[in-house]
């Protein structure tokens, strides 16, 4: 009996861990915890799936053109961000992977083949694949083990911000109390007038993942302001997921 015993009590610790990591707790209040324990929760409730396959809404503005279009975004997790914007037609796509960046437009008709170098100059830091990523998921773009992190309660959000940097960039994370998924994360560069500032107002907890239901992007570079606005409309994880992209022949190349 007693061995039987402590076979349902492992089994409820076990499903107690696993069934905290899929809730959101909108009354939580942040109470006072190191920032080396943040940083564990918030890793706890990394994306797990291995595909997304997302409908969303997306607004762009960058003081010169506004546009509302249908976004399709689809990731293989590790290995390729695939993205499609429509309105009525395909307005562009666009395949991104660690290696490189690819863009066309069938509306334009134009294209582009690069590097990061080229989301840069869209989002006014420079990122990686896993960063971009990261993005997507609502986790931080970097390891935050990699540094000592200080921690300080700020509007109900634990504000973790790293003790050493290059010098340069200035880090901030949100964590959210409710789900430990960030609230926000901003990174700044002042030496080359560049920061860029993503918000996630809510989340939806999908097949057992929180994921984003809003993200609000703020890209500054110098003087140039760009903000994209995301919002979720359907999303499923982990099915076959068609990510084709050919550039037609006749397209002309652009610089961006």
């Amino acid at each position: 009996m007693k061995i039987f015993k402590y076979l349902v009590l492992i089994l409820l610790v076990f499903t107690s861990c696993k069934t905290k990591k899929y809730v959101i707790d909108s009354n939580a209040v942040a109470k006072e915890m190191s920032a080396k324990r943040v940083v564990k929760k918030h890793l706890n409730v990394s994306f797990g799936k291995e595909t997304v396959d997302a409908k969303l809404s997306a607004n762009f503005n960058n003081g010169k053109t506004k546009q509302s279009l249908s976004v399709y975004l689809r990731i293989t997790k590790g290995k390729e961000i695939w993205l499609k914007g429509s309105k009525f037609i395909t307005i562009f796509k666009a395949r991104i992977t660690p290696k490189a960046v690819e863009y066309y437009s069938p509306y334009a008709k134009n294209y582009f083949k690069g590097d990061f170098k080229m989301l840069e100059n869209v989002l006014g830091t420079s990122l990686n694949y896993t960063q971009l990523e990261n993005l997507f998921l609502g986790q931080a773009v970097i390891d935050l083990k990699e540094n000592k992190q200080e921690v300080n309660i700020v509007n109900n959000t634990y504000v973790l911000k790293p003790q050493t940097t290059n010098g340069v960039l200035k880090m901030f994370f949100g964590i959210n109390p409710g789900h430990f998924k960030l609230d926000f994360q901003k990174v700044i560069n002042s030496f080359k007038n560049q920061a860029l500032e993503v918000e996630y107002p809510s989340y939806s907890i999908v097949d057992k993942e929180i994921f984003p239901k809003k993200i609000d992007i703020r890209a500054k570079q110098g003087k140039k302001i760009t903000k994209i606005n995301f919002t979720l409309k359907s999303v499923e994880f982990n099915k076959p997921i068609n990510t084709s992209f050919s550039i037609p022949e006749n397209y002309k190349h652009i610089n961006l």
